[in-house]
């Protein structure tokens, strides 16, 4: 059986902080990253690549309101919003990474698939919702779009005096066409999906599929996906090289070979940051339970290096 890696861009792998998010800026940062990824195709890995999707939906959103303001052109709800950064975003990656190809002469067809992420409408986190979405608003406007559309908002740790949008994240349950994506992974092709953690769905009593405002955690959608089509190594691409105990405190220390039970541990005792590294290792140790061989987390560029990142096994190697 063919080994699959399934391989999670961060943000950072298209949009850099402080960066305008000019095309040309996020072709030049999609390149870079996916020139790292041709390290695993050697290794002899097919390949399925996923992408987040946060601040390219924040700009679509920001479209969408200048839009009505200025040209009363009628609003997408934020589901639409989400497949048109996966296809946008799906697009782009599918473009720069045929380039790559055919640079190390490498033969394979790519196909970017927009995908429908199966949520429970009941699940707890919808009384509760943590992320947020759009542009920052003054008090007086949140409040008026509350009234309006029922929107719920929280202030914003990025601006003093600023609201913020907020929406659930719930638990992914399935995600639609995985088989479709295990088959083409399978035959050779490389595969791009579940951006942004894929578009949250249900079915109603009539078993017809309905949508819901929320946005799914892309690396947990993503170990998801690894597990359904049995791939045996999960990559989370970010901007960091290593997991580290503490970070930030003078007791901060590199974990570079971890095991599931150890990491468990270091969850459960508050060692990652619930903001940043917490959702990721979440997402690998979900990977490993399910029958994942490997999770790693690492920054793209240190791919290739034989020491690169920390791995999170069942076992230590």
């Amino acid at each position: 059986m063919k080994k699959i890696a399934v391989v999670a861009l961060g943000g950072n792998a298209l949009l850099r902080e402080n960066e305008k998010g000019t095309i040309e800026q996020q072709e030049t940062n999609t390149t870079e990253t996916l020139e790292n990824l041709i390290f695993l195709l050697k290794e002899g890995f097919e390949l399925v690549i996923t992408h987040g999707n946060g601040p390219q939906v924040g700009n679509i959103l920001m479209r969408n309101d200048a839009g009505q303001q200025i040209y009363d052109i009628a609003p997408m709800p934020l589901d639409v919003c989400v497949a048109d950064s996966q296809g946008g975003i799906g697009y782009m990656i599918e473009r720069m990474i045929r380039n790559v190809l055919k640079k190390h002469g490498i033969q394979k067809n790519v196909i970017t698939l927009v995908s429908m992420t199966i949520v429970d409408p009941n699940d707890p986190a919808f009384q509760n919702p943590t992320k947020g979405i759009g542009k920052i608003y003054s008090e007086e406007e949140a409040k008026k779009l509350q009234e309006e559309k029922g929107w719920i908002f929280k202030p914003s740790s990025k601006a003093q005096g600023g609201w913020r949008r907020m929406v659930s994240s719930p638990q992914p349950i399935d995600i639609i066409n995985t088989d479709i994506v295990e088959n083409l992974v399978r035959s050779g092709n490389i595969v791009i999906t579940a951006g942004g953690g894929g578009i949250p769905v249900y079915y109603d009593e009539n078993n017809d599929l309905r949508t819901l405002d929320a946005v799914i955690d892309k690396d947990l959608a993503s170990a998801f996906l690894a597990s359904k089509i049995m791939a045996s190594h999960f990559y989370i691409l970010t901007d960091v090289s290593f997991i580290y105990k503490d970070f930030g405190l003078p007791t901060q220390e590199k974990l570079e070979f971890l095991n599931y039970t150890d990491t468990v541990k270091y969850l459960e005792n508050g060692t990652f940051s619930e903001g940043t590294m917490a959702p990721k290792i979440k997402a690998c140790l979900y990977f490993i339970k399910n029958g994942g061989e490997k999770s790693v987390i690492t920054e793209a560029k240190k791919l290739e290096d034989k020491s690169y990142g920390s791995k999170i096994t069942m076992e230590y190697e």
